[in-house]
């Protein structure tokens, strides 16, 4: 059951609509979702996709009722690295590109149809259209994801990331040169008041903490920086958020601003570098690292002091 109040960004939108968004579903499948009586607003049911939604209402939204879809299937073609495994955990290095899970308008050829073909066993770990996610990484975004691989992993890796217990260490590269070497961005993260379908600093959304620290400068041809950036909570794109809400977007991020003269990235700049969390049944830290994948590479050596 997911349970959301309405934001302003929200405010006035067609109920159908605002089910899609946060249920992750197609337009129409949210619309049947509604008529199926899945969707109450304010504690009462609402059979209507038309109705308009007022700024502060609650809508409670029963994902069992969304028109039934087939299960994710094992594709062995779909390609990423496997960092480690055994038989409660995996952490893989995602490539760019490749999408996490099934969703609205990507049904097939996720990472989680290549984890199926591998590891067929995840089928009954976590929900069922997303077997073993605990996390995920943006579609642009490359780097370490850790996967459970059992029910009891997958219970103590979602506390974990609950309490934050789960390292995450991003590099990035943003435009500009920070004026603090060091920082803390502490800002919450909403629905965009002025568009929906982005994310966006809001007085009214959860709170965010990421933590960030200048590893190089660059003049030429172009000013640039170099980051590390922490993750203290999970916010949907909340690194490029937070950096472009500082007025250093991230390099290449078309979504938030970062698409500007003088250097050009493939994607938006942003590698899942470290990530380290307890081992849920042998309680042994496990640390991994990843390097820039050669596209970023070839991004940074654009550039000079």
């Amino acid at each position: 059951m997911i349970h959301e109040e309405i934001p302003p960004a929200l405010a006035g939108e067609r109920l159908d609509r605002v089910v899609a968004l946060v249920a992750d579903a197609s337009r129409s499948d949210a619309a049947a979702l509604v008529a199926a009586g899945g969707v109450a607003v304010d504690g009462q049911v609402s059979m209507s996709g038309k109705l308009r939604l007022q700024l502060g209402q609650r809508i409670d939204v029963d994902e069992t009722k969304l028109p039934t879809v087939a299960l994710p299937a094992a594709d062995p073609t779909v390609a990423f690295t496997v960092v480690y495994d055994d038989e409660h955990v995996i952490v893989v290095d995602k490539p760019a590109g490749l999408v996490v899970h099934p969703g609205a308008g990507k049904p097939d050829g996720t990472l989680v149809n290549g984890l199926l073909a591998r590891y067929p066993e995840l089928a009954d770990v976590g929900e069922a259209h997303r077997p073993g996610i605990v996390h995920r990484l943006d579609i642009g975004t490359s780097g370490l994801m850790v996967v459970a691989r059992s029910i009891r992993a997958y219970h103590a890796l979602v506390f974990a990331l609950g309490q934050r217990d789960v390292a995450r260490v991003y590099r990035t590269l943003v435009w500009g040169h920070l004026a603090n070497p060091n920082g803390v961005i502490d800002a919450p993260i909403g629905r965009d008041h002025r568009d929906p379908m982005r994310m966006g600093v809001v007085v009214d959304g959860k709170s965010a903490r990421t933590r960030y620290a200048v590893l190089a400068t660059y003049a030429t041809p172009a000013a640039a920086s170099s980051l590390e950036c922490r993750l203290e909570t999970g916010r949907t794109h909340q690194i490029r958020v937070h950096l472009s809400a500082i007025g250093h977007p991230v390099v290449g991020d078309g979504t938030y601003g970062g698409i500007r003269h003088g250097v050009t990235s493939p994607r938006p700049f942003l590698h899942a570098a470290e990530i380290a969390f307890v081992h849920p049944t042998t309680n042994q830290l496990l640390s991994f690292s990843s390097q820039l994948p050669a596209d970023l590479r070839d991004v940074e050596a654009q550039l000079t002091t």
